[in-house]
């Protein structure tokens, strides 16, 4: 969510988990500090996060209290890069494809959606230092599973990916595949059951969640392999202020392990 590479019913369970993040445009507050600010401006108290809520165990809708919230290993991180500046952190909720041009519109101050550092997003917006690493997945109903084994076995059939992701552009790169892009991933989990695609190939936790949550899903033993494995978060072009400090609590975070934690405590609330 390799997105950008979101990312059901599962999530139908968590409520859209990440589509790959909700395209609902909801905005969530997290207040994390008070007196700090991002845009390069001390005046401003608050850090506006963009993501695309529907990418387990990254950023995806669950219920906490009574109340719908955006949770997941990406949101606290982007607790902590707020926390870090004494700024209030506000979630917009996006579409996967909208985010970039969010961020460089200066409707959001940061993006964290599993984002990888692409070329092209590169010469788009700043890129952050790498915080996380996950494999590349190719998702089938159960029964297909030993169909599927190979990425040659995917050549000429139907794929289901998350629209603007790098999974799109893995599955733009084999033979005669017939491509069905969405903007959430729960849409292309209802595609797969519908038998309206073949399989999905999608980011590793992201998958993994899936399956674990929608009854009739697996997870092939096909590798799809990709240079831009990493992922990273953006933030306007120039902004070389806002860049550093977000570097910075990555490196704190790194250096104390809460990353990782942070992946397990996300990924046990994505299967309840």
């Amino acid at each position: 969510m390799n997105k950008w590479g979101k990312l059901s019913l599962g999530m139908l369970l968590v409520a859209g988990l990440m589509t790959g993040c909700g395209n609902n445009n909801k905005e969530n507050n997290a207040a994390t500090g008070s007196s700090a600010n991002t845009n390069s401006s001390t005046a401003s108290k608050t850090l506006t996060l963009g993501t695309s809520a529907d990418f387990p165990p990254y950023e995806f809708h669950k219920v906490v209290d009574g109340k719908d919230t955006i949770v997941g290993f990406d949101i606290e991180i982007a607790k902590q890069i707020a926390a870090d500046m004494g700024a209030e952190l506000k979630i917009k909720d996006l579409a996967f494809d909208s985010l970039l041009n969010e961020l460089s519109s200066g409707r959001v101050d940061i993006v964290i959606s599993g984002l990888s550092p692409t070329p092209e997003r590169a010469k788009a917006v700043g890129l952050s230092d790498i915080y996380y690493k996950a494999e590349q997945a190719v998702v089938v109903r159960e029964a297909d599973k030993d169909k599927f084994a190979t990425m040659d076995s995917l050549k000429g059939m139907k794929l289901g990916v998350q629209t603007g992701s790098i999974q799109e552009d893995i599955a733009k790169g084999i033979e005669g595949a017939q491509l069905t892009s969405l903007g959430k991933i729960s849409e292309i989990v209802l595609q797969l059951q519908s038998n309206r695609v073949d399989a999905s190939i999608m980011e590793g936790p992201v998958a993994k969640s899936f399956v674990k949550n929608v009854k009739g899903l697996a997870i092939t033993d096909a590798k799809p392999e990709v240079e831009d494995d990493g992922y990273v978060i953006g933030v306007k072009k120039g902004n070389d202020e806002l860049l550093a400090q977000v570097n910075k609590t990555l490196t704190r975070l790194n250096s104390e392990g809460k990353i990782d934690e942070y992946v397990a405590a996300a990924s046990e609330l994505a299967e309840k």
